[in-house]
């Protein structure tokens, strides 16, 4: 085994239509490129060793009978008649042919229900997906409802956070649904809050009708009784200890909470706590779902997609260079704002309403066959 050669047909099919041939003929071209890639010939060492590959290309192709150019020959005459058909050709010095670019500078993930599987857990294959896109150069934010310390832990579970990885607390990112976005190094450029009545009136319906809440105060979370489903926060979905504050004023005090999440049965949510939240807020506050069992109240007009469009603005980066996937209503704003939004088959139905694509489940490794689908 030399190891292995890896074609995105969708890629492909766009190449070859560009350079008016037969996406046969375009896959045989970068087969034989991929080949003597593997046989130890590489092109970007020196000029000599360019000739020598790109010979070699032409060799091959005519001994097999196969139509078209060599990829180095190609992306020499697309170069020399104005512009490259291939979008992705890139030289770095003159006279070099180099790697190819990605479609897409920035990848903004979400993280339940998209980068993690129906247990919470990311799999082998996403997170090589996810490697695999960074080793090319695609910058991969989380853009999630989660903490920025819950998304360490469960990166960090697959090698994937600190220094070397996509998340950190040192590199940019969007959570707790947009309230909170980090910018260069980690460092904090936005912070929303909820209205502190919002705020107090959640508590008070919390204990009088003993349905249990949880309050995210930056990478806190707090609550006012003890309850399995607000455990869950943290056994499951890897969100720090609930700490238990006895009192509402004592949980109000001091604290800036930047949204409330309510816990119940998806019937209970969807018949009872939905409506009654919806009408009782008004103007002040807004309601979303990531989760079918759970109700978030957050800061009116606020959401991921206004989140990621502050990072955005804060890196000079404009969306027509990123791909965004996810699953749930609170990416809507997200995937609208992208170039490419990709709502995965197990998300919400106004998810997928405004997705550009729809991708496979993530139980189904959705997110992993997005990159590879459309990010390359």
């Amino acid at each position: 085994m030399l190891g292995d050669i890896v074609i995105s047909v969708e890629t492909a099919a766009r190449q070859a239509e560009e350079r008016g041939h037969s996406l046969l003929d375009e896959i045989r071209i970068l087969l034989v490129h991929g080949l003597l890639h593997l046989l130890g010939f590489d092109h970007e060492i020196s000029d000599e060793a360019e000739a020598e590959m790109e010979k070699e290309e032409e060799l091959l192709l005519k001994s097999l009978g196969w139509k078209g150019k060599g990829l180095i020959q190609s992306a020499y005459d697309a170069e020399a008649a104005g512009s490259s058909p291939l979008e992705n050709i890139d030289r770095k010095k003159e006279g070099s042919l180099r790697f190819y670019r990605p479609k897409f500078g920035y990848i903004f993930c979400d993280m339940d229900g998209t980068l993690l599987n129906s247990k919470s857990q990311i799999s082998s294959a996403t997170a090589e997906a996810l490697r695999e896109a960074t080793s090319r150069g695609v910058k991969v934010v989380i853009a999630t409802g989660k903490t920025r310390s819950a998304a360490i832990t469960v990166l960090k579970s697959v090698g994937l956070a600190g220094k070397d990885g996509i998340v950190s607390e040192v590199s940019p990112g969007v959570f707790v649904q947009g309230l909170l976005v980090y910018g260069r190094q980690g460092r904090e450029i936005s912070r929303t809050n909820l209205d502190p009545v919002v705020c107090r009136e959640a508590c008070l319906y919390s204990l009088e009708h003993k349905v249990p809440l949880a309050a995210f105060s930056e990478d806190r979370i707090l609550t006012l009784f003890h309850h399995p489903l607000v455990d869950s926060l943290h056994t499951i979905y890897n969100e720090p200890k609930a700490e238990i504050i006895p009192s509402v004023e004592q949980l109000l005090t001091g604290t800036d909470i930047q949204k409330v999440i309510f816990f119940d049965t998806v019937e209970g949510v969807s018949s009872t706590l939905r409506p009654y939240w919806t009408e009782a807020i008004g103007d002040n506050a807004s309601v979303v779902q990531a989760q079918p069992d759970i109700l978030e109240i957050v800061p009116p007009g606020t959401s991921k997609g206004s989140g990621v469009k502050i990072l955005l603005d804060h890196l000079g980066v404009s969306p027509k260079e990123i791909m965004a996937i996810g699953d749930g209503e609170n990416d809507v704003e997200m995937l609208e704002l992208a170039s490419l939004g990709v709502a995965l088959s197990n998300g919400s139905e106004k998810a997928k309403a405004v997705a550009d694509v729809i991708g496979a489940s993530n139980d189904d490794n959705g997110a992993a066959d997005a990159i590879y689908r459309y990010a390359f």
